[in-house]
Order: structure tokens, then sequence, then C-alpha cells
């Protein structure tokens, strides 16, 4: 699910800035980054996003500006100085200017940001600041719910088609057993069988290949699938991998309906039938 939010704040000491952006993904990842000295308001947001959502990946970020603050840059060198440590006991070698690079780039190694924030860093502003971490995420989760609002009535309209197109191949598949016979007897006039074949024979082939074509189980397996995802959709609530598993249904059956096929027609409403089961698969990977 994507979605979008931003909180600011202001006090006597500065202001802050919270923005949160999340994207698709197959489980929950929380990414949040905030100024040194405030890990306390990291965990506490983790914590609430973790309370929220299934899935989805989040990036948080935190901006402080502390009133009367210059901007600074500083190096943490007890962490850099044992990232090189390991680094040499891994490798067997020191650390090049290349790798010490990569290292400068983890996470505590260099902090941006203004000289006196871990000064203001009290209970008091931490406490402030958890709570706009929290109007956050519901800011997010408010427009996370918009956005499953709109996939909910895509989705579903999604099914109204799919079950037009069951009914449509229904319809045609009606044709199968004739077809099949036609086929066959004309198969066996091109041969100059037909006065060699007998006709009990004949009739047991044709019965065995009307029942290899029969397509009613498949149909009747789309059917059920179309009603359990709109009761998911109704039910609300973290369904994406079960509407992940009910395309893959989807699919199949509509693979068997068109190798069972023994007219253009059946064969191309079950073509038509799988173009749709992708673009609901595409759009059910949004789904928490």
């Amino acid at each position: 699910m994507t979605g979008f939010a931003r909180v600011t704040g202001e006090a006597d000491w500065g202001s802050w800035a919270f923005e949160a952006k999340s994207v698709n993904g197959r489980s929950l990842d929380v990414r949040v980054n905030v100024p040194g000295g405030f890990e306390e308001v990291e965990r506490a947001v983790k914590q609430t996003a973790s309370k929220l959502f299934a899935r989805g990946n989040l990036q948080i970020g935190l901006r402080i500006e502390v009133a009367g603050g210059a901007e600074t840059l500083s190096v943490n060198h007890d962490v850099l100085q044992q990232l090189l440590r390991d680094f040499e006991k891994a490798s067997g070698h020191a650390a090049d200017r290349g790798a010490i690079a990569s290292l400068m780039g983890i996470k505590g190694v260099v902090e941006t940001g203004q000289s006196s924030t871990r000064a203001v860093a009290s209970d008091e502003v931490v406490l402030a600041l958890r709570a706009g971490g929290d109007e956050l995420i519901g800011q997010l989760n408010t427009a996370r719910l918009e956005e499953g609002q709109a996939l909910k009535n895509m989705l579903s309209d999604y099914l109204d088609e799919m079950q037009r197109g069951v009914a449509q191949a229904e319809a045609l598949a009606g044709d199968q057993p004739k077809l099949l016979k036609a086929r066959l007897e004309k198969q066996l006039a091109e041969l100059e069988a037909g006065d060699k074949v007998d006709g009990e024979r004949l009739a047991a082939e044709i019965a065995l290949s009307v029942a290899k074509a029969d397509v009613r189980e498949e149909l009747d397996r789309l059917r059920a699938h179309i009603e359990s995802a709109r009761g998911l959709l109704e039910q609300g609530g973290p369904i994406g991998r079960k509407l992940d598993f009910l395309s893959q249904e989807f699919n199949r059956e509509a693979n068997t309906l068109c190798s069972k096929s023994a007219s253009l027609d059946l064969t191309n409403a079950g073509l038509a039938l799988k173009g749709l089961v992708d673009q609901f698969k595409e759009q059910a990977a949004n789904v928490e």
C-alpha cells in the first residue's frame, strides 16, 4: 500500500517535521531516520507502525531545527574504529579508501544536524515528538485506507468482468460435444477410415473426448474463487496474501479452460479471462 504523511510542530526550543512514505512490500519493513539522541522516538514510531500495518516498506524521517543552532557534521569515531577493526579481522587486511568511504555511509557513523540537537533531547521534547510520531502514523494509515478503498472498487470491477467472462465461456462450452464429434468424423473421413470404424467404438471415442474436454469443473471453481475474493474484499484487514493465492488459482483454471477448448471462441474467452486475472493479480499485489 502506498501513502504519504507529514506532521510538523514548533516549540520554544525550535521546530520539527516528520515525513512518512509507504510503498508496496511483501512484508513489513519500517525504517526510521532520527537525529542522534532521539533513539527512543525511533523505537516508539516503529512500535506504533507495527501495530497498524502488516505489509509495506515505510520510510520515516524526522528533521529537527533548534532555535539558534548551526548546521554541523560529526563523525562517531568510536563506531568507525570498531567497524575498521571488524573489517580488518574479516578481510585480513587494513581498509583502503574505498572501504572506509563505504563504512562511513553506515548509519550512526556520520551524523548531520545541528550542534545543539542532542542538548534539547529532554524527556519533555521526546514525549512531544513521540506524540507527533503517533499522529504521523495515524495520517499515514488514513492515506493507506483511502487507497485501499480505491483498490477495493477496482478489484470488484475486475471480479464483475471475470464473472461475465465465466458466463460467456459456459455458453460457448455447450458446443464442445458437437464440435468434437465433427472434428473426429472429419479426421476419419480424411483417413478414409470411416467405414472401418465400428459405430459403437466411434461413439465411445466421442464420449471419451467430450469427457476430457468437459470444462464445467473449471467454470465452477472459477465461480467459487470469485465469491471467495468478494468475501475477502468485504472482510477487509490484511488480505493481500490471500488475494495473491486466489490469483494463482484463477490463472490455473483459466489455463485449463484454454487447454480443453475445442473452439477458437472458447479459447478467446479463456484468454480474456487470463488477461483479467493478470490485471487482478497486479492490483492485488498493492493490498496489505
